[in-house]
């Protein structure tokens, strides 16, 4: 693992077509904030350690995934992960879940979009999987981790508000993606330059958004996430990034 003090020069030595051109992975700090943090640290972890790694598949496909990790003195972690369509900038498969005292759920969706359906399917300790079937609007879907890739993807374009669409915990609801200003970050000893972006409920639906993502990324061609905020209703989870390799 490459300290940020000595990751940082290379950035722009591995940057080719995409913002993930070989794989990567990123190593971050994590602590939740908000009203109900504290009522959450009661059971469980309130702050550890994540891992958000993106891969390259062929030429048209990003596998993404993000672990958030317990500290040392707990067990278990919750997992996001999504696998890219680098073309079109749009999720194939989405997953979710987590593994805590001996418990473990999970829901993954693959969008068929030339059949215009979601195919999901539930799993929970010590129950058969659940699977069920149900049509896709007709617009692009992305999740959280799309969406944070499609930010690195346009972030030198996005200058104003992009309707968009999130996929989330099992629905979809109209987002946009705009810009939130630039701001120097430290980041391993290292002042390093940053342009800010969100994904937040699009104003004007009855069909509102619970939850929201800010993500601050560097100023070069990898445009690498050193700063991410996922908000869920009154609490959020915050991830600083610690090195990067």
């Amino acid at each position: 693992m490459l300290a940020m003090a000595l990751a940082f020069p290379a950035f722009t030595a591995f940057a080719a077509d995409g913002p993930v051109s070989r794989p990567e992975e990123l190593r971050y700090t994590w602590r939740l904030r908000g009203a109900l943090s504290w009522i959450a640290g009661l059971k469980f972890p309130t702050s550890g350690s994540g891992l958000f790694r993106n891969n390259p598949v062929g030429n048209d496909r990003i596998e993404s995934e993000l672990r958030i990790l317990g500290n040392e003195r707990s067990e278990g972690m919750y997992v996001y992960r999504s696998e890219i369509d680098d073309l079109q900038l749009r999720t194939l498969m989405t997953f979710h879940g987590y593994e805590w005292e001996g418990r473990r759920r999970g829901e993954q969706t693959r969008f068929d979009y030339e059949d215009g359906l979601a195919r999901v399917r539930k799993e929970r300790e010590e129950r058969p999987p659940r699977n069920r079937v149900h049509k896709l609007p007709a617009n692009v879907m992305r999740d959280v981790l799309t969406g944070i890739y499609y930010l690195r993807s346009n972030a030198d374009s996005i200058k104003a508000p992009v309707s968009s669409q999130i996929y989330s915990d099992g629905d979809v609801y109209p987002v946009i993606f705009r810009p939130i200003g630039s701001r120097t970050a430290t980041v391993g000893g290292e002042s390093v330059a940053t342009s800010g972006f969100e994904i937040v409920a699009a104003p004007g639906n009855e069909k509102r958004w619970p939850g929201g993502v800010k993500v601050w990324l560097t100023a070069d061609s990898q445009k690498i996430p050193v700063r991410i905020e996922i908000q869920r209703s009154l609490t959020s989870l915050q991830l600083e990034l610690s090195s990067f390799r």
